[in-house]
């Protein structure tokens, strides 16, 4: 999708913010645990993307150095140009970061109570089923291709089980799909 620089849509920025501002304070794990609900607004409510652009917003962000939250200013940019990639960072990382300063000191000091404890090692589960569900809702173009899905079980159970370096499994996907193995 081809984007001007700088287009003026207050209400196209408006949206993202709100939406993006919205999804902050859930994004346990990340913004990526949020993929399945920002593609209902961003890709079936509004359509403001096509499956196309969202999916390639997530792909040029993973594989781009830096934080890979950087897929929220791909969908802005792709939405509403220089701005709604502006407003959704902001929108993004705002309440988030505010939270996890104010909690992270507060915790600091508390980190010996058993509530806290506790807290910290029941939130595990639940990052982990919001990683599930973003996988999940980014395989389906993959429908009748096992070899990929047999590939993504196979990385699943070696991050779960094996201290093998992310970045080795990585290379070897795209060894694999250069070789057209997947």
């Amino acid at each position: 999708m081809s984007v001007p620089v700088w287009s003026w849509s207050p209400e196209v920025w408006w949206t993202l913010f709100g939406h993006f501002l919205a999804l902050s304070l859930m994004s346990i794990g990340g913004a990526i645990t949020l993929v399945p609900d920002m593609h209902r607004r961003l890709v079936q409510d509004s359509a403001l993307l096509s499956d196309a652009d969202f999916t390639g917003a997530i792909a040029l962000a993973q594989a781009a150095p830096g934080p890979n939250v950087l897929f929220v200013a791909l969908m802005g940019w792709y939405a509403g140009g220089l701005g709604g990639a502006v407003v959704s960072m902001v929108g993004i990382m705002l309440p988030s970061t505010t939270l996890a300063l104010a909690v992270s000191r507060w915790v600091s000091v508390r980190r010996h109570w058993l509530g806290v404890r506790a807290f910290q090692a029941g939130m595990t589960p639940v990052t982990v089923g919001l990683l599930l569900a973003t996988g999940w809702h980014l395989m389906p173009p993959l429908d009748g291709q096992p070899r990929a899905w047999g590939l993504a079980v196979a990385v699943a159970l070696l991050v779960w089980r094996t201290r093998i370096r992310l970045i080795w499994l990585v290379l070897a996907g795209a060894v694999l799909g250069a070789l057209g193995v997947v």
